[in-house]
């Protein structure tokens, strides 16, 4: 529940604004009681970045695998991205977006474990493309730029849908995914 609201804060606030005394006030819990739980302002980041990082595994890795294979899991899984931040799941959008912007140009361990995540991400979605490819459901192509394509869609959905609060962001992100994803299946 701490980390959980520590995220959502982080998303609002930044990471660099979350502090233990913040999140202690936005919970109704004492200082000095959040403060046995995170020795530092750093560990209190860590362990949201890791708290996030589980949220964003169950609303958008877990849905996505239960698709088929191949390109119907490529897009679930771009889709189940758009759903988080459309639903809200972080008020700010997708956390690692919003982090990546607050602690990219610091070096660190807080910045690395963003990193991480995002390393992770585009991997996955790299190797979604490349099983699609092997299954024949996509034209041979670069994996890593269609996985940098489709995250470029995902993350500019997600800012245009926090500074505009346009829902249909949402719409066209998923058109502009699935323009991407058939122009590579008509080529196969």
């Amino acid at each position: 529940m701490i980390l959980g609201e520590a995220a959502r804060l982080a998303t609002v606030d930044g990471l660099d604004g979350l502090s233990i005394g913040g999140l202690a006030t936005a919970i109704g819990m004492s200082k000095s009681g959040l403060y046995a739980h995170f020795g530092s302002k750093e560990d209190l980041q860590l362990a949201t970045i890791a708290s996030a990082r589980e949220t964003f595994a169950a609303e958008v890795f877990v849905p996505a695998m239960e698709a088929p294979q191949g390109v119907r899991r490529l897009y679930a899984a771009c889709d189940a991205f758009l759903s988080h931040v459309e639903r809200r799941v972080f008020p700010g959008g997708c956390f690692f977006a919003v982090a990546a912007a607050d602690v990219g140009t610091r070096p660190g361990p807080v910045r690395d474990a963003v990193a991480a995540q995002q390393r992770d991400w585009l991997q996955l979605l790299e190797r979604l493309v490349r099983k699609a490819m092997e299954s024949d459901q996509l034209s041979p192509d670069d994996p890593a730029q269609v996985a940098f394509e489709l995250n470029a869609v995902l993350v500019s959905a997600s800012t245009s849908f926090v500074l505009q609060g346009d829902s249909a962001v949402f719409e066209r992100a998923r058109a502009a995914i699935r323009r991407r994803l058939h122009e590579s299946q008509e080529a196969t």
